[in-house]
């Protein structure tokens, strides 16, 4: 099986080759620390978290770079409003995107770069360029000439007198061609500043990207992703200032995530229906969300609403209940532990594993490979419904349960949250069985009350009662 790649760039699915065998640099645009992240942020944040798990369990030693852009004209104004500094303000919010990134079960970057960590590295990329003749400077900004890039729009695939301005990109008399855009921002009053040789100022938003993937990944990167809106003007703006200082291509592979849409509306600050993953979480859990995203391919547009949200919640409980029915089965398992599992379930297993693997080669496909895991479900509910089982046998569909998720984190943790210890729910359960027994049913009924009240669901299993956190 060989993974394939679809490339933004050629617009086509090839097979995906490293630069150097065995290992990935992957750098995936961060976020604006200005505020808190909304879902539509979210996104990349879970599927390149997938990304990097599936190179991870393929064997590769993944180096995955995200960056923190912590200064830029949002920042400025963001921080005025609240009466902070720019760094403060950095702090308070890239806090809240470790605390969101890790409630959405993504694994922490390699390494996260901010902007203002690596002045010197951007000032002189920039100074390479105005070198090269890629860059003038003009009334204490720096601007880049996109005329000096015959390739520019590629990415996008429009030429320059297609392209649109888009954010952040500022039209302004001083520049040689309205296309160009700013590399140094000149400094105005007040505000923070850095020196350069043309004067005091800040980066401006896409030399940043080129100068920190430069510094923590190399000349090449072997995947650079995003959400679709940084295509352009980001994206090219990026392979402009790279390309033209290197003379290499900035990236082997381009993948974009597509969009969030919120009650099939786009998600916007007009319609006031914006969705932050802080908010959610406290009414749904991260499995959740992230089912919603990987049940959609990460190419197509994406939509949340309650509903969904409550399917997803049906599903990962069914995931995770597959799972508890297994070690609860396991527990009652005294026999020795055989030769090896059963030879027809391990045979259908593996073979469900290499269609997990076909569908995730297959440009991360992880909407056909949670299918996958659900027909792994089948299978294990077909075979606890057996008189006789063996722990071989239950330890393989728990260490292919395990696999699956290390790779989709999809599975609820196991503890709840309940106050209750697990002696203290099986000295319940038993007091309750034996209030049945002699017919004490209120006794019984305000156990399993209290039971359910501290998130503990009874099931009545052929192996007798069986219970799991909420």
């Amino acid at each position: 099986m060989t993974l394939m790649i679809y490339n933004s760039l050629t617009r086509e699915k090839e097979t995906f080759v490293p630069l150097t065998p065995g290992e990935v640099n992957m750098y995936v645009c961060g976020p604006t620390v200005y505020d808190y992240i909304h879902i539509g942020n979210a996104r990349p944040v879970i599927f390149f978290d997938v990304v990097r798990r599936y190179l991870e369990f393929s064997g590769y030693k993944v180096r995955y770079v995200v960056n923190f852009t912590d200064v830029d004209d949002k920042m400025i104004r963001r921080a005025n409003e609240l009466g902070m500094t720019v760094p403060e303000l950095a702090e308070k919010y890239i806090a809240g995107f470790n605390e969101d990134r890790e409630g959405l079960g993504a694994r922490p970057a390699t390494i996260n770069p901010r902007v203002t960590e690596n002045i010197p590295e951007i000032v002189s990329f920039i100074e390479e360029l105005v070198d090269k003749g890629y860059a003038y400077e003009s009334g204490g900004d720096v601007y880049y000439r996109t005329s000096r890039f015959p390739e520019y729009g590629k990415l996008s695939h429009k030429n320059l007198d297609e392209l649109q301005y888009g954010i952040r990109v500022e039209v302004d008399e001083r520049k040689e061609n309205p296309q160009d855009f700013v590399l140094w921002k000149g400094a105005k009053p007040g505000e923070i500043f850095w020196p350069s040789p043309w004067g005091d100022g800040r980066p401006g938003w896409h030399i940043e990207c080129s100068a920190m993937a430069r510094t923590y990944a190399g000349d090449t990167l072997d995947i650079h992703g995003g959400g679709h809106d940084l295509q352009f003007p980001h994206h090219e703006c990026e392979i402009a200032q790279s390309e033209a200082l290197t003379g290499k291509p900035l990236a082997r592979y381009w993948m974009h995530n597509g969009f969030v849409n919120i009650n099939n509306e786009k998600m916007s600050k007009s319609l006031g229906n914006g969705v932050n993953p802080r908010e959610l979480l406290k009414r749904t859990s991260a499995q959740a969300i992230r089912y919603i995203m990987l049940t959609t391919h990460y190419r197509s547009p994406l939509n949340f609403s309650e509903e969904i949200i409550r399917q997803a919640e049906n599903s990962v409980a069914r995931l995770s209940t597959s799972r508890d029915n297994v070690k609860h089965r396991l527990g009652s398992v005294h026999s020795e532990l055989p030769a090896g599992p059963d030879a027809e379930l391990a045979a259908r297993i593996e073979a469900m594993m290499s269609e997990f693997r076909a569908k995730m080669d297959d440009d991360f496909n992880t909407a056909d490979a949670v299918t996958v895991w659900f027909q792994l479900v089948s299978e294990t509910n077909a075979y606890l419904q057996r008189d006789i089982v063996d722990s071989a046998s239950l330890n393989l569909l728990l260490k292919t349960m395990g696999e699956l998720d290390d790779v989709l984190g999809l599975l609820l943790p196991e503890d709840g949250g309940s106050d209750l210890l697990d002696d203290e729910v099986d000295r319940l359960i038993a007091e309750r069985s034996e209030a049945r027994k002699t017919r004490n049913f209120a006794r019984a009924d305000q156990i399993r009350d209290l039971l359910a009240e501290k998130g503990i669901l009874l099931e009545d299993t052929p192996q007798g009662i069986r219970w799991r956190r909420k």
